[in-house]
């Protein structure tokens, strides 16, 4: 086979698309693979360099790749789609991860090892737990509304709200079954919750740059620890401003013809993330609102000329 200088790599659960080139950017390589014979052919290829499209099972795959000593390059798939040329297939896909990887200015995603992706499942975990209890909190309120009973904004008006209903002997015997039913539901999810909370502060207290980062006001436990597990290397970042560009907090850009125009915020990164911060920074302007907290001389005078 011709010397490749760089393989693109279309990825799908079953069927894998390769697109290879040589030194003078000409194909020599276009095979499609099934899932079994994927070691077995790349153990067997020179080392080369290899894109894949950042996605679900990317990083199992990068590492399996790099143990057989290929350079892996992960992209994140907005950056890949520009260069499909026509149609949507992995022929063309693998041939755009190919071109797309050539591209001097390309960002690429760090590859993950297990014990990060083992973290970001369990960050995934509480944040569909929490979800969910949400989802029940709020069913309960509304069949509770029903009969005429109401609680207060909060979570933890939820239980007291379970203990009147039942009580309330003028219920039918089949609503206060069906309430108890949703008790039981409610106090199995908390149950769950207050156990992956833990194991989050636990992961939290053994990582050290996490510690660091919890001392920053408005940054919490959660927050550090999701700030260390959802954020690639921070080498990857030239500046601060490059990094809330990252995050999703800088404004769109339509400017054109020397005018310029930003609109709202982007939203493009982590929204957990980036929820999570938002929060803790609310938090902190509304202690230095009421005059507690270390006082910012910075944050002091950015709320005297714009609105919190």
């Amino acid at each position: 086979m011709e010397q490749i200088s760089r393989i693109g790599m279309d990825t799908s659960k079953h069927i894998f698309q390769i697109h290879g080139v040589n030194t003078a950017e000409e194909p020599v390589l276009r095979k499609k693979l099934r899932r079994k014979e994927m070691a077995v052919f790349f153990e067997k290829l020179p080392p080369t360099v290899i894109a894949i499209e950042a996605c679900g099972g990317s990083h199992h795959w990068a590492r399996l790749l790099q143990s057989f000593g290929h350079q892996v390059k992960l992209i994140a798939p907005q950056f890949v789609k520009p260069y499909v040329k026509r149609g949507k297939n992995d022929a063309a896909d693998a041939e755009a991860l190919c071109e797309a990887m050539s591209r001097p200015a390309m960002r690429f995603v760090p590859v993950k090892t297990p014990d990060n992706q083992a973290a970001l499942m369990l960050v995934g975990l509480r944040g569909r737990l929490i979800r969910n209890r949400v989802q029940l909190a709020n069913a309960i309120r509304g069949y509770a509304a029903e009969f005429g009973l109401t609680a207060a904004k909060g979570m933890c008006k939820i239980e007291p709200l379970l203990d009147r209903a039942a009580a309330d002997e003028t219920l039918p015997a089949l609503a206060r079954e069906l309430f108890a039913f949703h008790a039981a539901e409610y106090a199995q999810l908390q149950g769950q919750l207050e156990k992956v909370e833990a194991k989050l502060v636990a992961w939290h207290r053994a990582d050290e740059c996490s510690r660091r980062l919890a001392q920053i006001p408005g940054v919490g436990p959660i927050g550090a620890s999701m700030l260390v597990i959802k954020t690639p290397t921070p080498e990857a970042f030239r500046s601060a401003r490059h990094f809330a560009a990252w995050l999703g907090l800088t404004p769109k850009d339509h400017s054109t013809a020397g005018k310029v125009r930003h609109g709202v915020i982007t939203r493009a990164g982590d929204e957990a993330l980036r929820s999570v911060l938002v929060v803790g920074a609310t938090a902190v302007i509304r202690q230095i609102r009421h005059g507690r907290g270390a006082l910012s001389p910075w944050l002091v005078d950015l709320l005297k000329r714009k609105p919190r």
